[in-house]
C-alpha cells in the first residue's frame, strides 16, 4: 500500500526498468504510474496530481528532453528526473538548464534515485504552495472595489498616503480608509507582504 500523496510518473520504453523502479518506489510508499512511451504519458498526464516525472533520455517517438519541453509548453511545472544509459555532458547541461532536478546514469543506485525524488518532492510542494497562494490572493483581489484596487496599486508602487491622495484628488484620510480595507480584504500584515503577493500575481505599480 502507498502512504504518500505523491506520484512518480515513470516514462521508459524498457519494460524491465519500469518494473524494477516501480517495485522500489511502491515499497517506499510512493504512488507509481508507469508509461512505455512519451505519447502515452502525455495523453494521460494529469498536472493537478502532486508528483514528479522520471524520464528516459533516449526513446523512439520523443526523447526525454523533447518531452520535458512539451510538459513546459503545456504549462506544467512537473519536476523532472532524467535517466540515461550513457553520460552525455551537453545533454545533461541542457536538461539542468531547462529545470531538471537531476540527471542520473543507468544503472542508477537506489540511494541516488530516492534522493533525487525527495528533492523533486520538495520542489513540487513549494511550487504548488506558491500557486495556491497566488490563486487565493487573486480570489481576494476580486473583492476589492475599483478605488481600493487603485489605492493598492499606488501602495505597491511605494507611494505614501499623502502622495496617493494628491494623485487621486482625494483627502488623505480617505486614502487611509481605503488602504485599511485593502489590507483587511487581502489578509496581509505589511506593505512588504502586499508587494510580494502583488508581484507574484503580475500586478504592476500604480499608474499616474
Amino acid at each position: 500500500m502507498t502512504d504518500r500523496e505523491f506520484t512518480v510518473f515513470l516514462v521508459d520504453d524498457d519494460e524491465s526498468v519500469l518494473k524494477a523502479i516501480g517495485r522500489l518506489l511502491l515499497v517506499r510508499g510512493y504512488r507509481v504510474q508507469p508509461f512505455a512511451s512519451p505519447s502515452e504519458f502525455l495523453a494521460n498526464h494529469d498536472a493537478s496530481i502532486a508528483g514528479c516525472a522520471i524520464l528516459d533520455v533516449a526513446m523512439p517517438d520523443l526523447d526525454g528532453l523533447a518531452l520535458q519541453q512539451a510538459l513546459g509548453a503545456s504549462g506544467s511545472c512537473r519536476p523532472v528526473i532524467f535517466l540515461t544509459g550513457r553520460g552525455d555532458i551537453p545533454t545533461t547541461v541542457r536538461a539542468m538548464r531547462a529545470g531538471a532536478v537531476d540527471f542520473l546514469t543507468k544503472p542508477v543506485s537506489d540511494t541516488d534515485l530516492l534522493m533525487a525524488i525527495e528533492r523533486a518532492e520538495r520542489r513540487d510542494g513549494e511550487t504548488r504552495a506558491a500557486e495556491a497562494g497566488r490563486i487565493s490572493f487573486n480570489t481576494r483581489l476580486a473583492m476589492l472595489t475599483p478605488r481600493e484596487r487603485e489605492v493598492m496599486q499606488h501602495v505597491v508602487a511605494g507611494r505614501l498616503n499623502k502622495q496617493i491622495a494628491g494623485v487621486l484628488g482625494t483627502a488623505e484620510k480617505t486614502v487611509k480608509v481605503h488602504r485599511g480595507r485593502v489590507v483587511a480584504k487581502l489578509g496581509v500584515r505589511s506593505v512588504a507582504d502586499l508587494v510580494r503577493l502583488a508581484e507574484r500575481s503580475g500586478i504592476a505599480g500604480g499608474e499616474t
